[in-house]
């Protein structure tokens, strides 16, 4: 049905409709079954949407930044699993542009949108267990790198690896089909179950010279560490999907299912004046940080339109609240994060015992958002900002952010 929508429309908000409605009617059933998501990249490829963020002139969509990150909280609304696993493909289908040379630039954005290739990594940094040495003109890894999700169904992998005297780590793209990459099969975690994300093995993986990334010309531009701040505001909307899912659902059951306490006086719990009152609340939270977060995806992709010639302080000011940047990326994700939380928590007390039951897996969306949120505290987020707002200092931006 899917590829069919592509062929008669280059409505791509609709065409993530139509996948939305597919992932939605199985996301409970795949929550809880777990395993490799062949079937939901599958459905991601058929659709056309691999090919989003790829430049018109390499033979992709060319979408903004603005339009493809509504349609990675679409996704998350269905199943957060998939939103995060598409939201990392669009950031590394752009891997060449920001920290590439020229030639992978041109190389990787031609290859997705002729192959119609999916990407996944295991970038990692906090994990150096995976080791990288030299081989004449190419380089042999070994070692184990956690943390590889979507891998397993990537044709297009990306890792990061450390060589012996030399500070960063060196990030690489292998193909699928490279021998001596094993995955543990070891994800089973409480959230985020179909997005696979197992610890691999490598043994004496050969990776050739032109799959090390970089470097991007000029090597020392603020540029070249952009898209960490795109990863940073694309979880955010992974985190705004999943908790607009989970409001959706509440709504949903609250109005259909649900009945009102007994001392309510009222005949319906969508007439409890409690109930009421809170999901006024939450509703108007979530749409304070759905407009946080829309407010920042305007300004980086302003930012993202000037390319090398974007600066440091722009950069800066892109992922901090500078003056005419109260809504930017670093406040966008710390208000997601926490107001995702909020919603995903209380909307049992909105539904009732009787929401609890596994059937309805309502859950999920707490759980998914959880393991998410994790790998990045947000105390963490606000403290920058704190320091931004007293000592006007920006945090560090890496590559790796």
């Amino acid at each position: 049905m899917v590829q069919l929508l592509v062929k008669e429309s280059k409505d791509w908000v609709e065409i993530a409709s139509s996948v939305f409605q597919e992932l939605s009617q199985t996301a409970v059933e795949r929550d809880i079954k777990a395993g490799i998501p062949d079937l939901e990249i599958r459905q991601l490829r058929e659709s056309g949407l691999l090919t989003l963020i790829v430049p018109k002139a390499y033979g992709g969509v060319g979408a903004t930044w603005i339009e493809a990150l509504k349609i990675v909280q679409q996704l998350s609304q269905a199943d957060g699993s998939i939103g995060q696993l598409y939201g990392n493909h669009l950031n590394l289908v752009a891997l060449g542009h920001v920290s590439g040379t020229p030639e992978q630039k041109d190389r990787y954005y031609r290859e997705t949108a002729q192959k119609n290739l999916f990407w996944a990594n295991a970038i990692n940094t906090r994990d150096t267990r995976l080791k990288i040495a030299p081989e004449n003109e190419d380089f042999r890894v070994n070692g184990v790198k956690s943390f590889g999700t979507g891998i397993a169904s990537a044709d297009l992998r990306v890792f990061s690896a450390v060589q012996d005297g030399v500070e960063y780590p060196l990030l690489f793209v292998i193909p699928k089909d490279r021998s001596g990459v094993v995955s543990n099969q070891d994800w089973d975690n409480i959230g985020q179950r179909r997005t696979d994300s197992d610890t691999f093995t490598f043994h004496d993986v050969l990776v050739k010279k032109d799959e090390i990334l970089g470097y991007p010309h000029p090597p020392d531009s603020a540029f070249s560490t952009f898209l960490g701040i795109i990863a940073q505001l694309t979880k955010t909307y992974v985190y705004l999907g999943i908790t607009q899912g989970a409001f959706t659902a509440a709504k949903e059951y609250t109005t259909t299912i649900s009945k009102p306490w007994i001392t309510s006086g009222v005949e319906s719990a969508a007439k409890d004046p409690y109930i009421l009152h809170h999901y006024g609340e939450l509703w108007t939270e979530l749409q304070a940080a759905i407009l946080l977060a829309d407010q920042a995806a305007v300004k980086v992709q302003q930012a993202w339109e000037k390319d090398i010639d974007l600066t440091i302080e722009e950069r800066g000011e892109v992922a901090m609240p500078a003056a005419g940047f109260a809504n930017a990326v670093f406040s966008a994700k710390a208000f997601a994060s926490k107001t995702g939380l909020n919603i995903t928590n209380r909307i049992f007390e909105l539904m009732g015992t009787r929401s609890t039951a596994t059937k309805y897996g309502f859950d999920r969306y707490w759980r998914d958002l959880r393991t998410f949120t994790l790998h990045d505290p947000v105390d963490y987020k606000f403290k920058d900002i704190g320091n931004w707002v007293l000592n006007q200092e920006f945090p560090l931006i890496t590559q790796y952010s």
